[in-house]
């Protein structure tokens, strides 16, 4: 079971960008499916932005598609995620989640699943990101 540490966080104005970064350690991370999630206090867990196995097929919620990019390096053991356009909203801890599937899912399957909490079996702690106005 691999850990997973998030970093980059931290204050930014609006239309800002930041880079953060799940490294994963405790065995090879090629094997597993990462997304992004957020959080803030009162509200539920929201997936962000996911990743396939080898980097091609990813997935982003509406609210972020266009301005976040999520990447792959297996062969480091990272995944990061490219926050452009940051909005105020954007505030929250992000977090990154390890989940493995069925290695002959097909890619729509796969596309299906990126998004779904169930997937995910391992977390990270979490980085904050706060965008102000």
């Amino acid at each position: 079971q691999v850990q997973l540490v998030e970093s980059g966080g931290g204050l930014v104005q609006a239309g800002g960008s930041l880079e953060l970064s799940c490294a994963a350690s405790g065995g090879s991370f090629s094997g597993y499916l990462v997304g992004w999630f957020r959080q803030t206090p009162g509200k539920d867990r929201e997936f962000v932005a996911g990743i396939s196995r080898t980097g091609t097929i990813t997935r982003y919620a509406d609210s972020v598609k266009g301005r976040f990019t999520v990447s792959r390096n297996n062969a480091e053991n990272t995944v990061s995620l490219r926050t452009n356009s940051l909005k105020p909203e954007d505030t929250a801890v992000y977090l990154c989640a390890a989940g493995r599937i069925p290695l002959l899912t097909g890619s729509s399957a796969t596309y299906s699943k990126l998004s779904l909490e169930s997937v995910y079996t391992t977390w990270g702690q979490g980085t904050q990101v706060t965008v102000s106005s």
